[in-house]
């Protein structure tokens, strides 16, 4: 708390000041004032008569609120924006494509998504295995690998009778991107470490359940379960996020925050692989 006082003779010119000054300012505000025309001993207490308080216990919300936020919050934020409205309600971005209720996926196209997968997600792991930076090695064994659920799913195609392709120029340029910007950017390479292994637990999830159903007569693939609580998992992984993120300047942060798009960007174009 915070205390003010003035000499009486200089009361009632800072009353009338303080009228004017909308509360919203500076918080709460409380006068005790004696009345204008009193005349008696009251009138002439000194400075301790009137007290201005303002409690920053009383600090708008939204400001305290912003304090609390952990920087995965800050990532999650920036890349819900970059989803269409269709796709989260937090969205702002316009979309191009029809919603994946509408999607007439192949299975060919299929393949190619999930083989273009496979080469980013084995990358991503070799880069944390090696571990250029050693706070790489934080996210080693954390539960939400996909590579070796991918190669399942993959043989599974092939004893059908299914030709599986190589991986094709979308999942072979995000996998170079991966590599050359694990090693001279690491805040730029945790934007997309994260982005890619969220949002297939969310959007991706989702997706594979709804071309299951148009193609694969349901069957769930490997690529789309995990063993143990995912929840959990998650939550473990945004705490090493966070713990790492803690030891960065605010303009890592930013940095960090900045490559989003471009995450967004390599892939969706492995993404629209499945309507090839």
């Amino acid at each position: 708390m915070a205390s003010s006082t003035l000499p009486i003779s200089q009361s009632q010119a800072f009353y009338t000041r303080a009228r004017l000054v909308p509360a919203s300012l500076s918080g709460p505000v409380r006068f005790t004032l004696p009345h204008r025309h009193r005349r008696d001993a009251s009138y002439r207490i000194p400075l301790r008569t009137m007290v201005v308080t303002a409690t920053t216990a009383e600090m708008p919300k939204k400001r305290q609120a912003s304090r609390d936020r952990s920087f995965v919050d800050e990532m999650r934020t920036v890349a819900m924006k970059l989803h269409t409205r269709d796709q989260a309600k937090e969205g702002e971005k316009e979309s191009k494509s029809p919603p994946v209720s509408k999607w007439e996926p192949s299975i060919e196209g299929y393949l190619r998504f999930l083989a273009d997968s496979k080469i980013v997600y084995d990358t991503l792991e070799t880069i944390i295995q090696k571990a250029a930076y050693p706070w790489y090695a934080e996210f080693r064994s954390t539960g939400l690998e996909r590579s070796e659920k991918l190669a399942k799913d993959l043989k599974w195609f092939k004893d059908q009778g299914h030709t599986i392709p190589e991986p094709s120029s979308p999942g072979a340029s995000y996998a170079q991107y991966l590599e050359e910007l694990s090693e001279k950017d690491p805040q730029a390479f945790i934007c997309h470490f994260y982005n890619i292994y969220f949002a297939h637990s969310a959007g991706g999830r989702m997706i594979g359940k709804k071309v299951a159903e148009k193609i694969l007569d349901n069957k769930e693939l490997e690529f789309y379960k995990w063993d143990g609580d995912l929840s959990e998992l998650l939550q473990n992984v945004r705490d090493k996020l966070n713990r790492v993120a803690s030891n960065w300047s605010r303009e890592e942060k930013d940095h960090c925050l900045e490559e989003t798009e471009k995450s967004f960007k390599y892939s969706g174009d492995i993404l629209r692989l499945i309507l090839s």
